[in-house]
């Protein structure tokens, strides 16, 4: 018995440590997909986004009921943190759809994830917190990798430039998120926040297709089961994913690994969409990769930051 007791104790201990880190890598092949639904969504991408939120909100919703029967009520002044968290969720889906329309799943994805430079950079003007010096190296190389990207695409294809701007827009609204996410949960529990939030980016983003025009019904059912997908996928694995390795793993080996998440959406789009970087496009990823990593290392303000896109 006590032969038995002891050698199971290893292969638990074994268990626990190794699910967190396959939680994290299911959770960055996840999102690295969301690209690729838009594309294959023959939608609007305000329209995808809408699908993505409402159908993520239904999946998760016997959840919240079941966490809301066990846990206090919520003050009704405390809304405004996942409501506020709800709009820029919106804006950032609204702009970060929509780039794929413009410019490749690489550059949408790398560039949409530029947000850690614009969470820094919010956290020093707005809440005057002060930044390590490795942050500013961080912030220009990352600029730096950026704009090569950018400007080979306005040079070549003013185009894809266009999609570029759109994604970086993305990647601020989506700092504005994690602004919002970070003081909102000293009062609300991941899941009820997250719900919450994605309740409202589904109201904001759905007002944002009306005025628009976008039509919601009316497509194939590839498109339909392209919003399906990304809902389960994308959203919900991908989000639940990471959120797992969060409470398990620290934040500085959880941010920089999702940092992968632009490379493996390269990788990715090469088969499933038939997009080859070019040479300017590869040297210039690198480069912002290298900065925004410097960034994480330098500037880790949050142990429940959440992904893009």
């Amino acid at each position: 018995m006590g032969g038995i007791a002891s050698g199971s104790l290893p292969s638990m201990t074994q268990r626990r440590t190794v699910f967190p880190y396959l939680a994290l890598a299911v959770g960055v092949i996840a999102l690295s997909l969301s690209a690729m639904f838009v594309r294959w969504a023959d939608a609007p991408g305000p329209v995808t986004g809408f699908y993505r939120l409402l159908f993520a909100t239904i999946l998760l919703t016997p959840f919240f009921i079941g966490r809301q029967r066990k846990s206090a009520l919520l003050s009704p002044a405390l809304l405004i943190f996942p409501a506020l968290a709800g709009l820029f969720t919106a804006f950032d889906f609204t702009f970060w759809n929509s780039s794929l329309a413009f410019t490749t799943a690489a550059n949408a994805t790398l560039l949409g994830n530029t947000s850690p430079l614009w969470v820094a950079l919010g956290a020093w003007l707005i809440f005057r917190e002060q930044l390590h010096a490795k942050f500013w190296v961080g912030l220009a190389v990352a600029l730096a990798g950026a704009l090569l990207v950018m400007g080979t695409d306005f040079l070549l294809h003013p185009r894809l430039g266009l999609g570029d701007l759109m994604a970086i827009a993305a990647g601020i609204f989506y700092a504005s998120y994690q602004m919002t996410t970070q003081r909102g949960r000293v009062h609300f529990d991941p899941l009820r926040f997250t719900w919450l939030a994605a309740l409202s980016a589904s109201i904001f983003i759905l007002g944002v297709n009306l005025v628009l025009q976008n039509p919601l019904t009316g497509y194939s059912t590839q498109t339909w089961l392209a919003f399906l997908g990304t809902a389960i996928v994308s959203h919900t694995i991908g989000y639940l994913s990471v959120s797992y390795a969060l409470g398990h793993l620290p934040a500085h080996v959880v941010s920089p690994t999702l940092i992968a998440q632009p490379i493996l959406t390269t990788i990715l789009a090469i088969p499933l969409l038939g997009e080859i970087p070019t040479n300017w496009q590869i040297l210039g990823g690198l480069i912002a990769l290298t900065g925004i990593y410097i960034v994480n290392q330098s500037h880790n303000r949050s142990k429940e930051r959440l992904p893009n896109a």
